[in-house]
C-alpha cells in the first residue's frame, strides 16, 4: 500500500473533523426524530455517508473513507459515547466496500452510488429491531427502505459534488499522490 503522506493524513483529518461537526448536528436531529417520528429518521441517513464519500472521491486512495470515519467518530465521541466511533466506521465501511471489491483499481462514479444503495438497504435491515421493522405493513416497510436508500444516494450525490468542487479548486492535490517508498 505504501506510506501515507502528511498531506494525505491532514486532508483526511480536515474532512473527518468537518464531517464530525456536521454529524453532531445530524445526531441530535436523528435523536429528536427517532423519539417523535421514527420513520423520518432514515430521511437524514445520507448525512452519515457524506464524509467518507468526500474523502474517497477527492483522494481516490484506499481506506480514505474508513480513516475519515474513524476521525469523525473520534470527534463525536466526547459529546456522545465511544460508540460514535463504531457508528461512523459502520457508515464509512459501505461506501468503501465497492472500491475494496475492485481492489482499489477502479474509481468510477457508479461505485459510489453502489455503496450508497448497499448501505441504504442494509441499514434498515440491520437496525430492524430498533425500528420494529418487521411489524410494519409491507408497503410501509418498502417505503421505509426506499426512503433510507434515497437518502443515502442523495447524500452520496452531495458528497460527490462537494469533492468535485474541492478538486476543481485544487484542494488536496498533493494528498492524491502516493508517497514514494
Amino acid at each position: 500500500m505504501g506510506r501515507a503522506s502528511t498531506a494525505y493524513l491532514l486532508t483526511c483529518a480536515a474532512i473527518g473533523v468537518a464531517g464530525g461537526v456536521v454529524l453532531a448536528a445530524g445526531w441530535w436531529l436523528s435523536l429528536a426524530l427517532f423519539a417523535t417520528v421514527p420513520f423520518a429518521t432514515v430521511a437524514i441517513a445520507g448525512l452519515w455517508v457524506i464524509p467518507p464519500v468526500v474523502a474517497l472521491r477527492l483522494l481516490q486512495r484506499p481506506f480514505a473513507g474508513l480513516l475519515v470515519g474513524l476521525i469523525s467518530g473520534l470527534v463525536l465521541a466526547p459529546f456522545y459515547t465511544i460508540s460514535a466511533v463504531a457508528t461512523t466506521l459502520f457508515w464509512a465501511f459501505f461506501p468503501e466496500l465497492p472500491f475494496l471489491v475492485t481492489l482499489y483499481r477502479r474509481w468510477a462514479t457508479w461505485l459510489h452510488y453502489a455503496g450508497a444503495a448497499l448501505i441504504g438497504v442494509a441499514y434498515p435491515i440491520l437496525a430492524a429491531q430498533s425500528f420494529d421493522l418487521w411489524s410494519m405493513a409491507t408497503p410501509v416497510l418498502v417505503g421505509f427502505i426506499a426512503l433510507c436508500a434515497a437518502s443515502c444516494v442523495g447524500g452520496t450525490a452531495l458528497a460527490i459534488l462537494i469533492a468535485d468542487r474541492l478538486r476543481a479548486a485544487g484542494v488536496a492535490r498533493l494528498a492524491r499522490h502516493r508517497a514514494a517508498v
